[in-house]
């Protein structure tokens, strides 16, 4: 399944306490439960004003619909062409 890495602007998410984003976390797996098996959280970065997620997903769509359900925005969503292991090269 194809994976994609999505750019999430949410200004202060830096700022974030371990509570809410466990709260955060556990809605969004509800959702995506709700969506059905499609889609895959695979992790997520958190800077401070962005969150950038991986997931697997067949194609863009359910991760917009993920994204509407949960009610937090996914300004970018690129597909990952290919992977670069750093150990492939030392």
């Amino acid at each position: 399944m194809p994976e994609y890495v999505i750019e999430r602007e949410i200004p202060g998410a830096g700022k974030l306490t371990e509570q809410e984003l466990e709260a955060i976390s556990r809605q969004s797996l509800e959702v995506i439960a709700g969506i059905g098996p499609q889609i895959q959280w695979l992790h997520s970065y958190v800077t401070d004003d962005k969150i950038y997620c991986v997931y697997l997903a067949p194609d863009e769509a359910p991760i917009r619909e993920h994204a509407k359900r949960l009610g937090v925005p996914a300004n970018r969503i690129s597909a990952v062409r290919r992977m670069i292991d750093p150990g492939k090269y030392s």
